[in-house]
């Protein structure tokens, strides 16, 4: 069954270990994109996956897909057209300085695709699962059409469509929304997964607590999420990944998963010294589809343990993909985490 994952393939130019932004005149580069992360680390840890979008000819958009073959993504259904590769800057944060992140992503080849240069009839075929993000339909007018028609798509051949809500503040200046566009992609939808203030932010739904800004109303995203779900109603579960910043050092991270049936809660990990927490919530969609499309929804339990210890350890790794492979996670979960040398 092929995962096929459908958004903008980035560059991230970070500045070396915990330094402001030019600070010094180096510039260390990855190739990035949340839904690209995704599907890498599907495809390094054996799940057949693919990626779609408009990536530019020439040597930038060479180098960047042969990243994610690398990892062992199929890229052919990707479209290669004339034009720039999106970039984004990162500034790690350390203790109470919080990290920073700068896109320069207008005028991209996938800000200015064209929806008809996409024939989902043709890309989807030999899919079984379509992944998209809040994120490809906040670049342009454009882009949103592409998302929408291809979860559309998706839907009407029955294939698994899964959303991460995604909210990115600093790239909905097109002129619509988050609101006015996301109810049209997530009515599609199978599977959603955000952020802890994702909901809010892209639906206009407010959560309803008596908690104070610094407290963790589990039942208050637990029912935040069941109202999504009424919302919604083809969509299965939604998920909600909630992180604790007490610095930018360390976090609490936890999870819940909601269906129509019943409600699912992660273990809460207390996460210090983390290395790069960017990609962190991609390396949970990537462990929950993982486990869903290993082992079917039969435990929905571990596949929400999976999701959450794997998207922990990202905490670990430097860069946008996480690194760890299934059988470290499993080994996570068993008890394994004193950190002790393996030999």
């Amino acid at each position: 069954m092929t995962v096929l994952a459908l958004g903008e393939l980035l560059l991230r130019l970070k500045s070396p270990g915990h330094e402001r932004l030019l600070q010094t005149e180096t510039l260390e580069v990855i190739v990035a994109g949340a839904e690209a992360n995704v599907v890498s680390a599907l495809a390094a840890d054996g799940i057949a996956a693919a990626f779609v979008s408009a990536v530019p000819v020439g040597v930038l958009g060479d180098a960047a897909l042969a990243e994610l073959r690398r990892f062992g993504v199929d890229v052919s259904r990707v479209l290669r057209v004339p034009g720039r590769l999106g970039l984004y800057y990162l500034e790690a944060g350390a203790g109470h300085r919080p990290p920073r992140v700068l896109y320069d992503r207008e005028g991209s080849t996938m800000a200015t695709a064209r929806a008809e240069d996409f024939d989902w009839t043709l890309l989807l075929h030999g899919v079984r699962w379509l992944h998209v993000s809040g994120i490809t339909p906040a670049i342009s007018a454009s882009s949103a059409r592409i998302a929408t028609d291809a979860v559309r798509a998706a839907r009407m051949a029955g294939l698994t469509v899964s959303v991460d809500f995604n909210h990115r503040a600093a790239l909905w200046k097109w002129g619509s929304s988050p609101s006015d566009v996301m109810p049209g992609i997530l009515e599609h939808a199978t599977i959603g997964i955000a952020g802890r203030e994702d909901i809010q932010n892209m639906l206009g739904m407010p959560l309803q607590t008596s908690a104070s800004s610094h407290e963790l109303d589990i039942d208050a995203f637990d029912a935040l999420a069941g109202q999504v779900l009424e919302r919604f109603p083809l969509m299965r579960m939604q998920a909600i990944t909630m992180r604790e910043s007490r610095s930018a050092s360390r976090n609490g991270w936890s999870a819940l998963l909601r269906t129509r049936e019943a409600s699912y809660r992660s273990r809460r990990w207390d996460i210090e010294d983390i290395v790069d927490r960017m990609g962190a919530g991609d390396a949970f969609t990537a462990g929950l589809i993982h486990a869903l499309v290993t082992a079917g929804e039969g435990d929905l339990q571990h596949a929400l343990d999976f999701a959450t210890a794997a998207s922990c350890l990202k905490h670990t790794i430097p860069g946008d993909v996480n690194r760890v492979r299934a059988a470290e996670v499993d080994a996570l979960l068993a008890g394994d985490e004193t950190g002790r040398v393996q030999r």
